[in-house]
């Protein structure tokens, strides 16, 4: 693989390890945030810094971003000081969920100044991240797409072109994301009643991770996180509420009545609303167990229980 000057903006939480993991491949990268926290421990490890998206944009062929909201990435993209405004780039690569409508307007604004969009979110949280094995997720562009899948490969493992329409790679990420909520919170429903009931949660989780109940709620964050008290998935209350309002505001468009997903969105929302909405995702199981006066605690169920999901095989 040919190596590469790139940019990344937005090197948080999972941002800061996806670029550690291109310049671990040999890249050269430059970083922005608008963080000095997240700036200082990339430039610990070697990586450049600059102040501002279009200084990044002006420094490297190819700008990756990763950003909290829609907002965010249409200002970092096409605002003042934007990628839009950089001298340099000619392909941006979205790893944000922001929702299609905003990867069509930045598609859109960016071929404009002769820059190629690639929607490339993620999925497999911040463990993934570092280990490089996301899942991804990809469309627009399709000669743009070609040219950084050699890059997307040192982040993911599992990587889908879904499209060549911008905003195709959104919409199935929502839309993973719905189905990742609604197996939480029913997941964290199930096991609370059946706790209030008398059941030990271990012996529960074992059941349900051998029978049809199995999800990744189950066989995953309740072993690593919820038992354990640790509450440490990675991800936040606030983040998945606003993937499961993008997810919403997309089926509304289409014409699609979706009445799980808005109870889905309501529990997201009132768990964020709490006061805490920088909280773990895991930790919206505590809301159920004060209503219910029960506490979910113990250790791993044993043996393949607690075991993940096999992942299924992608397509690169």
């Amino acid at each position: 693989m040919l190596k590469s000057r790139l940019a990344f903006v937005g090197v948080g939480t999972m941002g800061g390890p996806m670029a550690l993991r291109l310049q671990a491949a040999g890249h050269d990268v430059v970083a922005c945030d608008t963080q000095a926290a997240a700036l200082a421990g990339l430039a610990g490890a070697g990586v450049r810094t600059v102040q501002s998206p279009a200084e990044a944009a002006s420094q490297a062929e190819i700008v990756f971003v990763c950003l909290p909201s829609p907002a965010v990435v249409r200002d970092v993209a096409l605002g003042v000081d934007g990628i839009a405004e950089g001298k340099a780039a000619r392909i941006y690569v979205d790893m944000s969920t922001t929702g299609s409508d905003t990867a069509r307007a930045v598609a859109a604004g960016l071929r404009a100044r002769g820059i190629a969009a690639v929607d490339a979110p993620v999925s497999g949280g911040v463990a993934g991240a570092r280990r490089g094995t996301l899942a991804i997720m990809a469309s627009g562009d399709r000669a743009a797409y070609d040219r950084v899948l050699p890059l997307l490969r040192c982040m993911g493992k599992e990587i889908f072109f879904v499209g060549d329409k911008p905003g195709l790679a959104q919409t199935a990420k929502v839309v993973n994301n719905l189905l990742a909520a609604t197996a939480m919170v029913a997941s964290c429903e199930a096991v609370v009643m059946g706790v209030k009931a008398g059941l030990d949660p271990q012996a529960l989780l074992e059941v349900i991770n051998a029978g049809s109940g199995r999800n990744m709620a189950t066989a995953d964050k309740f072993p690593r996180a919820i038992l354990p008290r640790t509450f440490d998935v990675g991800f936040r209350t606030r983040l998945m509420y606003k993937d499961v309002s993008l997810c919403l505001e997309e089926a509304e468009k289409l014409g699609v009545t979706m009445w799980v997903a808005n109870s889905v969105r309501q529990m997201c929302g009132f768990a964020a609303a709490q006061g805490r909405p920088d909280e773990d995702f895991t930790e919206i199981i505590k809301h159920m167990e004060r209503w219910a006066g029960v506490e979910v605690r113990g250790a791993a169920p044993r043996g393949e229980a607690a075991a993940p999901l096999p992942a299924p095989p992608g397509r690169q």
